[in-house]
């Protein structure tokens, strides 16, 4: 019998996907072993309300032209297609429920894991995955009782934030994008109010 096939979720508004998100990816898959990074791109992110992205389609592409090279990556629409807004809990179990015999992740940064307790019924995602969470520099996240958690370091510079705010400007930090991911952004004239 093959070992069950580890995956991990990565879930998250991806406004736009950068090699920020990239990296932690790959620095995860390193660090645990993965046969897969799902990347799930929300519809509206529970944690960011009051915040507009980029249309959902957008945001797709962006993933698939910055994951296509990549063989351990995927790109799942299931949170996209689903309720809003979208409840990591719910999302784990049902990927659960598609393949039981895989053995699943969480990935997230220090930031998400420090505002675990806050999420809907962060018991039930525990349940279901161990999560991976990214140290930023010397600021190593700690365990918690009943959740299985295992650091990831690597950092990186990348901010959705901010080149979403330098392509607002008109001069878009392209060193932090792929750049089929910058093109894509220029041509649909993406984050210029």
């Amino acid at each position: 019998m093959s070992e069950p096939r580890r995956i991990a979720l990565f879930g998250g508004t991806f406004d736009p996907v950068h090699l920020g998100h990239i990296h932690l990816a790959e620095r995860a898959r390193e660090a645990a072993g993965l046969d897969e990074v799902r990347f799930l791109p929300c519809r509206i992110s529970p944690h960011k309300t009051g915040s507009e992205a980029a249309p959902g389609r957008d945001r797709l592409e962006m993933l698939r032209l910055a994951t296509r090279e990549l063989p351990w990556a995927a790109v799942d629409e299931y949170e996209l297609n689903g309720p809003e807004p979208s409840f990591s809990y719910l999302t784990a179990e049902a990927m659960a429920a598609r393949e039981p015999e895989a053995c699943w992740f969480w990935l997230m940064g220090g930031d998400q894991w420090e505002a675990l307790p806050r999420w809907r019924h962060p018991e039930r995602l525990a349940a279901v995955v161990t999560f991976l969470v990214l140290a930023r520099g010397t600021d190593i996240p700690r365990g918690r009782p009943g959740f299985r958690m295992k650091v990831v370091t690597g950092d990186h510079p990348a901010s959705s934030t901010l080149i979403r705010h330098s392509a607002e400007g008109g001069k878009l930090r392209e060193e932090w994008l792929q750049p089929a991911v910058a093109d894509y952004i220029s041509k649909h004239d993406l984050y210029r109010h």
